[in-house]
């Protein structure tokens, strides 16, 4: 080689041209003067690293007085680079580091595996994506390359400006899938990308001249505004170094015109489009997914709903009995509201998620019983309006009235669009009609004596007042006293002395420590023995006798 500066010293003017016209197959850079076996020792190198899926950094093969644009320079010359952008079989970053498709198909194959760990939030039909885990936004934009007789014009390709890194780097190794071909084709141009301040400033007014020349080719839209806010080349970086660490002795992420910088810029129009197929998938999905969580939901709210409004006429008979009106309250909430509830809030969180775009798997425990913080919890996760309503559903779950619910309950279903049956006079009689059957075929086939005592006070009540009673066991006392004016004197007297001795075995049965002196254990079978022998047939007898008359 000769650099420029020795024939200047020498006083002969225009050393470039002089030694042009004197060597005519040397090759002229901007710094010095090379023979042709430089491009022939970088071909080789090169060639080999497209050919094997790899990456190459053309610095560390050249010698180091060749630096920057003379690096671009030597490489454009090189006949298997040149072949290999006209086929979009590499790509050029930074103005001297190739990389072959296959490598970047590559880390493009394990990125869009990890995709959902980007921290992606899309919410449809509200507003556009976000990205999670970082705010930044897309910083490194790409201009088009136009070296006159060296390089076409490839928009699917680029390169960097900026050869000059410093410190000379080593050859690249082969990382991802080796099947991977070109990732972006365009078979009618021949030329290679470039991104970079230098190449802009270079090209600017070539690369809007070019574009005429080629028939008026427009050139490339911005990326729409939802882009900027996903996929921040910062996070492509992290997860291209991750995938392949080799890429960090090209150096930091901060020069925008590097080559770790460039390729993420490539990358992630890539990952933009594998996102978005793979969440509209999601969202299709979803809306059948979707369909079936809310049609689950109305159906067991249908059912729910009816047999709360069917046992809440039950409540208006214990109007005059403040105490055993609080008990049955209660237990209507503990009992028939809070499965509901959590049924409710379970499925509408899940729907929330699903419409999102989110992942949502079912488990065992979204089927146990939820407590009052996750209920909150999950109330005020919900969108809007809704939030609001269930939680006054959630706040009345926990109160003392059971019809506050019943309206907490009807707003919640309204506000979600859910149907709130209505029970009418046809559907109630049915209702009960079903509800006699069930009781007497219970009261019927019950074998044990404690168990017994609150079916067929529950069908005792049903033949008086015609209405469906739920009632826990402290209560039972007094519905039976409510049943006084209501039931035969026989009846009354038999299910009174069957409560009085029912309650006495559970007294007992708390106090037998289980010793063989035990008294109470003694006293406790005896009253037992009593219920089964002889209180039991009778008052099943009288119970089922009075359900037949009716």
């Amino acid at each position: 080689y000769i650099g420029y500066e020795v024939l200047q010293k020498l006083v002969i003017p225009q050393p470039k041209q002089y030694l042009e016209a004197r060597y005519p197959d040397g090759i002229a850079l901007e710094a010095v003067f090379v023979h042709p076996s430089v491009v022939d020792m970088l071909d080789a190198a090169v060639g080999d690293a497209i050919e094997n899926g790899q990456w190459i950094d053309s610095l560390s093969i050249l010698p180091s007085y060749i630096s920057g644009p003379d690096a671009t320079k030597i490489l454009s010359l090189c006949p298997s680079f040149q072949k290999a952008a006209k086929s979009s079989k590499a790509v050029l970053f930074g103005g001297s580091c190739v990389f072959s498709n296959v490598f970047i198909k590559g880390i493009f194959d394990q990125l869009e595996k990890e995709i959902d760990s980007f921290g992606i939030k899309h919410s449809a039909g509200q507003g556009t994506p976000v990205n999670m885990n970082s705010s930044s936004e897309h910083r490194a934009g790409s201009v088009q390359y136009s070296d006159t007789k060296d390089f076409g014009d490839n928009d699917a390709s680029s390169t960097g400006a900026s050869s000059d890194r410093g410190p000379k780097k080593k050859r690249g190794k082969a990382t991802g899938s080796a099947k991977g071909g070109a990732v972006e084709k365009d078979d009618d141009e021949e030329i290679i990308p470039v991104k970079g301040k230098k190449a802009h400033r270079k090209n600017k007014d070539i690369g809007s001249s070019g574009d005429a020349k080629r028939g008026g080719k427009k050139a490339p839209e911005k990326p729409k505004e939802e882009n900027t806010n996903i996929f921040p080349d910062e996070l492509i970086e992290q997860k291209v170094l991750a995938v392949a660490p080799e890429l960090e002795e090209l150096g930091g992420s901060d020069d925008l015109n590097g080559p770790i910088k460039l390729l993420s810029s490539h990358l992630r129009p890539m990952l933009i489009d594998a996102w978005k197929k793979k969440r509209n998938t999601m969202l299709s999905e979803n809306a059948e997914r979707r369909r079936s969580v809310l049609d689950n939901l109305q159906k067991q709210l249908d059912e729910a709903v009816l047999d709360m409004q069917l046992y809440e006429k039950a409540l208006d008979v214990f109007e005059d009995d403040p105490a055993t009106s609080g008990i049955l309250h209660k237990h209507l909430l503990r009992t028939m509201g809070t499965p509901i509830v959590d049924k409710i809030l379970s499925s509408l969180d899940r729907d929330n998620k699903l419409k999102n775009g989110m992942e949502y798997e079912d488990s065992e425990e979204q089927h146990a019983q939820l407590s009052t913080t996750d209920r909150t919890f999950l109330a005020k996760d919900l969108p809007g309006q809704l939030s609001s309503k269930a939680q006054a559903l959630v706040e009345a779950l926990e109160g003392k009235w059971f019809d506050s619910f019943m309206d907490a309950l009807r707003d919640t279903a309204e506000e979600s669009g859910l149907l709130f049956k209505k029970l009418d006079k046809r559907l109630e009689r049915s209702m009960l009609h079903s509800y006699r059957k069930d009781l007497i075929a219970q009261v019927s086939s019950e074998t044990d004596p404690v168990s017994f005592l609150p079916k067929v006070v529950a069908l005792l009540f049903l033949q008086a007042h015609n209405k469906g009673l739920q009632a826990p066991g402290r209560a039972v006392g007094a519905v039976i006293t409510l049943l006084k004016d209501k039931l035969p004197a026989s009846t009354f007297k038999v299910l009174t002395e069957y409560h009085a001795t029912t309650v006495k075995v559970l007294a007992l049965q708390a106090a037998a420590t289980g010793d063989e002196d035990d008294c109470a254990s003694d006293r406790m079978l005896e009253k037992k023995e009593d219920l089964e022998e002889r209180l039991m047939p009778e008052l099943k007898s009288l119970a089922l006798g009075t359900s037949k008359e009716q």
